[in-house]
């Protein structure tokens, strides 16, 4: 398999950690979908990062897209999701909270480093950063309501709030401090530190 894209992307990152937490081996292309637009394309022409290539040929993309693929394919019984109804549950819906995180924090830095600063719309910043920070809170709540015993193997929830929490760290320091938010921060800090997550560094 070969996974396309820059682990500075979270969705890109998020693949990374969840492959080798399956014990499936892949290649890493680094990719950039805006330096590198024409090279990406002749894999995948919608340029959308990450992309996974399997062995057939058959490209996916879409972060959770691929997961479930993964987890049909190489989870077994060593998945990164729960099986029973009610913690699957929880667990989705810590990581929707951190998808939109994710997804938030990825507009926000669209925004200010690609659109000219007198084509911005504060409105739009302004809702979106009300988007960010009422993620970051119900993470910071629902981690402080169940956190994960340090040495545990993180499952996709874990993994997707700790992505997203040092992607937000890195880009929007002066937007989102996540000291604000000390148990997601916690887990961030705690999940980089180690060698799974050092293995596929944000920069």
């Amino acid at each position: 398999m070969k996974l396309l894209g820059m682990l500075d992307s979270p969705y890109v990152r998020r693949i990374a950690i969840s492959l080798d937490l399956l014990g499936v081996e892949f290649e890493h292309a680094p990719l950039s979908v805006f330096s590198q637009f024409d090279a990406f394309a002749a894999i995948n022409p919608v340029v959308k990062a990450p992309t996974l290539v399997l062995d057939d040929g058959t490209v996916l993309m879409d972060s959770s897209l691929i997961i479930d693929y993964l987890e049909a394919t190489h989870a077994g019984d060593h998945g990164l999701w729960p099986r029973q109804p009610q913690a699957l549950a929880s667990a989705l819906h810590v990581t929707g909270l951190a998808l939109a995180a994710c997804e938030k924090a990825v507009q926000l830095v669209y925004e200010r480093k690609l659109r000219p600063a007198d084509k911005q719309h504060q409105p739009w910043i302004d809702r979106v950063t009300g988007q960010l920070v009422a993620a970051c809170r119900a993470l910071d709540r629902q981690l402080a309501s169940a956190p994960q015993a340090s040495g545990e193997r993180p499952d996709q929830a874990a993994l997707s709030t700790a992505v997203a929490g040092s992607f937000i760290e890195l880009m929007l320091p002066d937007l989102i401090r996540l000291e604000d938010y000390p148990v997601l921060h916690a887990h961030t800090q705690r999940l980089e530190q180690t060698e799974l997550f050092k293995r596929y560094p944000l920069v």
